[in-house]
This record gives C-alpha cells, sequence and structure tokens, in this order.
C-alpha cells in the first residue's frame, strides 16, 4: 500500500477529486493547509500599508492505495492541479506498513 500526500492550490480542489473519483479512489482526506515554496509568498496592500503574505492557503490531500494504483493516481492529481505557474504544489509517497478499519477489524487492502 502506498499512502499518496498531495499539497495544491485550494481551488483544484474539486477538479482533483473528481480525477480521484474516475480513477476509482472511493476515500480522500482533505485538510486545510498554508505554506510556501519557491514562491516565498507576496506582499498585499492593506488600507495603505504593504505586508507581507508569508503562509500561502493551500490545500493537503492524503490517500491511501493498493500499490498497483499508486502510479495512475499521483498522474492524475498531477494532471488535475496544473496550473502551469508557480506553487501549483507537490506530491509524496510514502510505504504504508498496515491499515486496520476500526469498525469491521478489516486489515491491509481490504480497510482501504
Amino acid at each position: 500500500m502506498k499512502k499518496i500526500e498531495a499539497i495544491i492550490k485550494p481551488f483544484k480542489l474539486d477538479e482533483v477529486k473528481e480525477a480521484l473519483h474516475e480513477v476509482g479512489v472511493s476515500g480522500i482526506t482533505v485538510t486545510e493547509a498554508k505554506g510556501f515554496g519557491r514562491q516565498k509568498g507576496h506582499t498585499e496592500l492593506y488600507r495603505g500599508a504593504e505586508y507581507v503574505v508569508d503562509f500561502l492557503p493551500k490545500v493537503k490531500l492524503e490517500v491511501v492505495v493498493p500499490d498497483a494504483m499508486a502510479e495512475q493516481v499521483v498522474e492524475a492529481i498531477a494532471a488535475a492541479a496544473q496550473t502551469g505557474r508557480i506553487g501549483d504544489g507537490k506530491i509524496f509517497v510514502s510505504p504504508i506498513e498496515s491499515a486496520l478499519r476500526i469498525r469491521t477489524g478489516e486489515k491491509d487492502n481490504d480497510a482501504i
């Protein structure tokens, strides 16, 4: 099993969710996040004063899938989240040793 974490722009969430649904992903965890990478934030003007916005709003998606689906899921997220501009985000893939569905006691692939 693989855990796929993606940090994307918030307005791309619906497109990514649809792309994941099309490739057969049944569960997803979404967390609002703030951060920056190479774009280093930006400056804004508020009531005549300029200030720096260091942490930009992002959305973090987490999905656990069988090994065989991992590459397809990564490609779906990347295609749906891409704008071609700086700050599109990152995708991380990690191995998962074990999973357990609390309600039924199912383990590993049956639990996801």
